[in-house]
């Protein structure tokens, strides 16, 4: 690979006619080629109750990943901590890192990763953390993963101490993700690594990233700022090939921003014949606005694209989620179009 290093983001894709069964075991053989060819970590999102996504439980795909690699780090891209108890966060990734010690990464979002619905089901416990004490169960289980443990305070006087495992020989490396200035703020403010959720949209990404490194406090584990962006990304031998596998993902991006209703991720025909038979000025709108951030075309020309987009904004790696969609003949066990977008990209 070339000087600036390559990572992935995966949120498991599942297009029509394909299994969750079927899609996880074709990310899982994603990640291990990944690890074959040098990328430098491999992280699995979030998302709930999305008919084209099988990303719902990071800590078991990121064990699952872990146990089928060697080098790669392996983490969330990212945790959605209002889900979730932060001790049960620290825990899970404090297992995660007794079992592949030193490749562990926590990255952590505030956004809830699906609809109004399901954000009320999965804090239905009350155990759940509250967006308003986002800042505070960072720091908490940041703490937690340390070998010293987090004190909790009781109004009483006494002190009580909490480890996320009995004795932590490692903890995970911890960072934080956002689109927003708030985001890159907060991970200024308590010297955390961040990450620009680039692939969302791009919007906002020069002011973050300057408000992040102007107001950096260091810490003692990170005395200078670190960041990195994500991207969407196809690469394929031709661009028309490119062109084609994108149209599937950038469909999907056009239901989202419309609030039409959610489908298993189409294959290339359906999406190219479903364009044809209905072409919606709106839709094709947003999949040139949409295109316009994405990275799409053949290997020497996205290559080139995505070197230029690191330099232009001082980070040293990008982490590519590959969007690139399937043909229907394509066997559903595995991703072709994601398989061959990493390997034309490592050489």
């Amino acid at each position: 690979m070339s000087s600036l290093a390559l990572s992935v983001l995966d949120l498991v894709p599942v297009r029509t006619g394909q299994t969750s069964a079927q899609a996880v075991g074709a990310s899982l053989g994603l990640v291990q080629r990944a690890d074959d060819l040098g990328y430098r970590r491999y992280w699995f999102a979030e998302h709930h109750n999305m008919p084209a996504v099988a990303s719902t439980a990071p800590p078991v795909l990121i064990a699952a990943a872990a146990a089928r690699t060697q080098r790669i780090r392996v983490g969330s891209g990212g945790v959605m901590l209002p889900n979730h108890a932060p001790l049960i966060v620290a825990e899970q990734f404090a297992a995660l890192e007794a079992i592949a010690p030193g490749r562990i990464d926590l990255g952590i979002g505030r956004a809830p990763g699906s609809d109004p619905v399901i954000t009320q089901l999965l804090r239905a416990s009350g155990t759940a953390g509250e967006v308003e004490r986002f800042p505070d169960h960072v720091q908490d289980i940041a703490l937690m993963l340390q070998s010293s443990g987090a004190t909790v305070q009781f109004t009483s006087g006494g002190s009580y101490t909490v480890h996320a495992t009995p004795a932590a020989a490692g903890a995970p490396a911890v960072w934080l993700l956002g689109s927003s200035d708030y985001s890159a703020q907060l991970a200024a403010s308590l010297g955390l690594p961040y990450v620009f959720a680039n692939h969302f949209s791009g919007q906002g990404l020069d002011r973050a990233l300057s408000l992040y490194r102007s107001g950096y406090r260091p810490s003692e584990a990170h005395p200078e700022p670190r960041t990195f962006l994500t991207a969407n990304v196809v690469a394929a031998p031709t661009a028309e090939e490119a062109d084609d596998r994108a149209l599937p993902q950038l469909r999907m991006t056009a239901r989202l921003r419309l609030n039409r209703p959610l489908v298993p991720l189409e294959t290339v025909e359906q999406a190219r014949d479903a364009l044809a038979a209905a072409p919606d000025p709106q839709e094709e709108q947003i999949h040139a606005a949409a295109k316009a951030n994405w990275f799409v075309g053949d290997a020497a020309a996205v290559r080139a694209s995505l070197a230029a987009f690191a330099e232009r904004h001082g980070v040293d790696e990008i982490m590519i989620s590959p969007v690139a969609g399937s043909f229907a003949a394509e066997d559903p066990t595995v991703t072709p179009g994601r398989t061959q977008t990493l390997e034309l990209l490592a050489h």
